[in-house]
């Protein structure tokens, strides 16, 4: 409840004044109402019931601009108390508004000018009182002072906790801003490792597509044979000029690699390695295959290889003691539906601040228009789903 207001009051700071504005001109109007009756009277100079008015409107008004300009506020009705001291006018309820524009010095402003602003409210309460009867102990004094540096400790005190909040909202964005930076690096990694693991194979199947091309121009014979054979020699010349052009944009990838040994990537035929390998290192798995297999482009292939490597590898490092997983495949007309669960720790697991790995699953299956759901299941353990459309049945 108080949050909302809160929220209410900064979005509308404007009718928040106005608000709090309020008593302070239905009492003026009320002591101008006894004023004008005779139940009430000016001590000094009788100013009547317009010149009561303007000198409430004067030290009234200015507080509807104290949260934009505060320092300016409390000198003015600072200065218009002054003058109402000099014409030796009783102090009004809207006096008080001294102690508001102080407030709002002491809240908004620098602490020399919060100084600044508390001495001059001393002294405003010392002129007005040696201005009333006698205060031979000093007494009226001393409480009227305790009230004003009340005032003013509780304004200290709301400016030190509004820059500890803004320090809090500062440090909590730019942690924010820190933590999206990394993830976008992150991401742009991951693109960086699937474009170059991406080169690798379709290279092969171009070079392969090249190497056929050129047997098939020698060896085609008969009908017309030289109409096939330009044929081939414009595939050949084809592919070897998207080889190139493909080698030269996703070469800079390669740049910081020279040392990378280009070992043929995984696929789904060694599935059951990387099982055996988790299982050795003290995690059961249980494979399951389910529908008819279809074909896969290899990239997919590495895809489905990658986004079960990830899981099982987040399993052994989060999962726990005792931990079992289950990975299942199941192929349907459409689409491969990849499935991994454990049940570990699940959401009770410690998360690694710096792991991107579920970010790299979804760009990955995002390459081929697959998408990857990962989250703790209900009743423990954890689970990452992706969706990954596929081909045509493969032949035989």
């Amino acid at each position: 409840m108080f949050g909302r207001l809160h929220s209410w009051g900064r979005r509308h700071p404007a009718v928040v004044d106005l608000l709090w504005l309020t008593p302070f001109l239905l009492i003026s109007f009320a002591n101008l109402e006894l004023l004008r009756s005779g139940d009430a009277h000016l001590i000094g100079r009788d100013l009547g019931p317009w010149g009561f008015l303007a000198l409430a409107v004067a030290l009234v008004a200015p507080m509807f601009w104290m949260r934009r300009h505060p320092l300016a506020v409390f000198t003015a009705v600072s200065l218009v108390s002054f003058a109402q001291w000099l014409a030796e006018v009783q102090p009004q309820f809207f006096n008080l508004s001294v102690l508001i524009a102080m407030y709002g010095v002491a809240s908004h402003c620098t602490p020399r000018w919060a100084v600044g602003a508390l001495l001059t409210s001393e002294l405003g309460i010392f002129l007005s009182l040696i201005q009333s009867p006698g205060d031979p102990d000093g007494r009226s004094f001393a409480s009227s002072s305790v009230f004003v540096v009340a005032i003013w400790i509780t304004g200290i005190y709301t400016s030190t906790r509004r820059r500890y909040l803004e320090g809090l909202e500062e440090r909590a964005e730019r942690a924010e801003r820190e933590r999206d930076q990394q993830a976008r690096l992150a991401t742009a990694a991951e693109r960086a490792r699937i474009a170059r693991e991406l080169h690798d194979v379709v290279a092969h199947n171009v070079s392969v597509m090249i190497v056929q091309a050129d047997g098939a121009g020698y060896a085609l014979g008969g009908g017309n044979p030289d109409t096939a054979r330009e044929a081939m020699r414009t595939i050949s010349a084809t592919g070897r000029r998207a080889l190139a052009e493909m080698r030269r944009m996703v070469g800079v990838l390669r740049a910081d690699d020279t040392a990378e040994e280009y070992t043929p990537q995984p696929g789904l035929s060694q599935l059951d390695d990387l099982v055996t390998r988790v299982r050795s290192s003290g995690l059961p798995v249980d494979l399951r295959v389910t529908g008819i297999r279809q074909a896969l482009p290899e990239g997919e292939e590495l895809t489905v290889y990658r986004i079960v490597q990830e899981a099982l590898t987040n399993t052994l490092k989060h999962g726990g003691p005792g931990t079992r997983a289950t990975v299942e495949m199941e192929y349907g007309v459409r689409e491969l539906l990849l499935r991994v669960t454990d049940d570990g720790r699940g959401a009770a697991a410690p998360r690694s601040p710096d792991g991107h790995g579920l970010v790299g699953m979804r760009e990955r299956a995002a390459v081929f228009g697959g998408s990857v759901d990962a989250c703790p299941r209900p009743g423990g353990g954890f689970q990452v789903t992706a969706r990954l459309p596929v081909g045509e049945p493969a032949a035989g």
